[in-house]
């Protein structure tokens, strides 16, 4: 967690960047309590200390036959006793409430981080490719997905309940072709790419920064300690987690796995088709370096760049946002987010989201490496998506759509697609 002496000595900071990401913690209590915990275990150790004394005392007294000494000084260390459990008590309930604040501190954001309230202020920082322009009536992605039977929403729903879904034939495919491309390209660029559990403990979710506050947000396994991971990024930081690391170049690893999440809050927006659903796929990025500003700014833009690599490949329309620290997650220092253009809204929605978290993360994690003279630093670490299945297949679809009601495979998946150029 963050150091409690660097909060102190910034509490208004700390104060104010709680406003900014919308996070309910007074900072001034978690000083405050902090206060009280160091006062109380300061007098449970001073407590300890003479009830020790007094122990040590009625055995001498004993051995010397002075039991009536012996006895007496039973009775003051009775109460000496009392005193220690109720001082106790109160160090568990301060240790326990220190945590709970000290847990929902959030990563302060970066000097050029723009301030707003919501993703509406978010601001563009650059925008690649022209969106389409059809020269026929163009069909949203549940229409060209339905007629050519690539999804079926209906009976998902039927399975699973609301936002749930089946691919099936190319619409399986084109879903799969996406992973393997972000897969190869990744590993082609160093990636150690894993597949991880998708079932994690809390410990994993707390240490990655996903808990307490995305909590709601996720699947429990009931009596388990077990949730459903909504990202990769929860077990690829826990993998090193009480860990000491080599970073002398800095480690890059990613994942491919299935994700869950309840989307919690958001009812009523964005639930047409494909876009916000409770399970998807997704290829990860996470890096891990030293703590080394400069360095993690430059890892930053190239796992940006990575995922800008992959829209292009795919014949995308995209921007590249600044996020605002309304819009910000607790961990976050600065993040990026990339909009791929959906002819169905008339605008861009987000496919893909690149963060510097600088050490919050490996803090919790108690992720290490020993600096040039030994001493332990902890890292950085760093994340974005590479790609998100079945969300990328909204601008798949709704792009690449011909007048006959066919869709044009781009070139780069169709070594995956069994060689098909288009879906008809």
């Amino acid at each position: 967690m963050i150091e409690i002496g660097r909060i102190r000595e910034n509490s208004e900071l700390f104060q104010q960047t709680a406003k900014w990401k919308k996070i309910d913690i007074s900072i001034d209590e978690l000083i405050r309590t902090d206060d009280e915990r160091r006062k109380t275990l300061q007098e449970v150790e001073a407590l300890r200390q003479q009830r020790n004394r007094a122990t040590e005392q009625i055995s001498e007294l004993m051995r010397n036959g002075r039991k009536e000494d012996a006895e007496r000084k039973k009775r003051k260390v009775t109460l000496v006793k009392e005193a220690l459990a109720e001082r106790e008590a109160l160090l568990q309930t301060l240790e326990r409430r220190y945590r709970e604040l000290m847990l929902l501190v959030p990563n302060p954001v970066s000097p050029d981080t723009p301030v707003g309230d919501s993703d509406a202020d978010n601001v563009e920082i650059r925008k690649i490719g022209e969106p389409p322009v059809f020269g026929f009536e163009a069909k949203d992605h549940v229409a060209l997905g339905t007629a050519l039977h690539l999804f079926d929403i209906e009976r998902g729903v039927k399975i699973a309940g609301s936002r749930n879904y089946v691919l099936k034939g190319m619409g399986l495919y084109l879903h799969r072709a996406v992973q393997q491309l972000a897969v190869d390209f990744l590993s082609e660029r160093g990636f150690t790419v894993m597949e991880v559990p998708l079932m994690v403990n809390r410990d994993s979710l707390v240490q990655s920064g996903f808990f307490p506050l995305g909590e709601e947000q996720t699947y429990e396994i009931v009596g388990e300690d077990k949730w459903l991971a909504g990202t990769s990024e929860a077990p690829l930081i826990a993998y090193y987690g009480n860990e000491i690391v080599d970073v002398t170049e800095p480690i890059r690893i990613g994942a491919v796995s299935n994700c869950f999440r309840q989307e919690v809050g958001s009812a009523g927006r964005d639930v047409h088709g494909l876009y916000r659903v409770h399970q998807f796929a997704k290829v990860e990025q996470v890096v891990i370096c030293k703590d080394d500003p400069d360095l993690a700014e430059a890892l930053l833009t190239e796992i940006t760049q990575f995922a800008e690599n992959l829209l292009s490949m795919l014949e995308l329309p995209y921007r590249v946002v600044a996020v605002c620290t309304g819009d910000m997650s607790q961990k976050n220092y600065k993040q990026y987010d990339i909009e791929t253009w959906m002819p169905s809204r008339n605008g861009y929605g987000e496919t893909h989201s690149s963060s510097s978290l600088l050490d919050f993360q490996a803090r919790r994690s108690n992720l290490r490496y020993r600096d040039e003279t030994g001493n332990l630093c902890y890292c950085y670490t760093l994340n974005n998506t590479a790609v998100a299945t079945p969300r990328i297949l909204i601008p798949l679809l709704e792009n690449h759509q011909q007048a006959d009601g066919s869709v044009r495979i781009p070139k780069v998946l169709q070594k995956y697609m069994r060689g098909a150029t288009e879906i008809r």
